[in-house]
């Protein structure tokens, strides 16, 4: 689990111009889970509450379709897995490549999880599940099919 932070490094690049990326200023938390199905890079995963006692809080797949927006989807995987393996997820802040359906997804949008499997789409009226996390860029602004977000801490 993730502790207490103190210390941020507030700078974009490295003193010889190497651009760094969003781990670096500790504005973003990375949780290590076990899968409990096939993952890829860029989906958005779900507690597994399939999985039998205390092991739930350490199982994760791939967040399934709920129509109002899945509840138990806790972040994005930035590693592909598969059943067993281990996956890094990031369970709050930024992280790029981020699933998402074939609507329209702009800058700043609020997003809902598991409306469509492992993937994030713009937040309705009728979406129950809260919101997931905002889009930092409009989809498809570097990747069709992707979107660069900022994860709200659910976890």
């Amino acid at each position: 689990m993730s502790s207490y932070r103190v210390i941020q490094y507030l700078e974009g690049e490295a003193a010889d111009g190497t651009a760094l990326g969003p781990e670096v200023s500790n504005r973003r938390e990375v949780e290590t889970f076990i899968a409990t199905g096939t993952i890829a890079i860029g989906d958005v995963v779900m507690s597994d509450v399939s999985v039998a006692g205390a092991k739930r809080a350490l199982s994760v797949l791939v967040a399934g379709v709920v129509a109002t927006g899945n509840p138990l989807a806790i972040g994005v995987a930035l590693n592909a897995a598969t059943a067993g393996q281990r996956v890094e997820v990031v369970t709050s802040g930024y992280v790029e490549g981020v699933k998402c359906d074939a609507g329209t997804i702009a800058a700043g949008a609020p997003l809902s999880a598991g409306i469509a499997a492992g993937e994030v789409e713009t937040s309705a009226a009728g979406h129950l599940a809260g919101c997931f996390g905002v889009a930092m860029e409009a989809k498809g602004a570097t990747t069709a099919n992707k979107v660069a977000i900022m994860v709200k801490k659910q976890f």
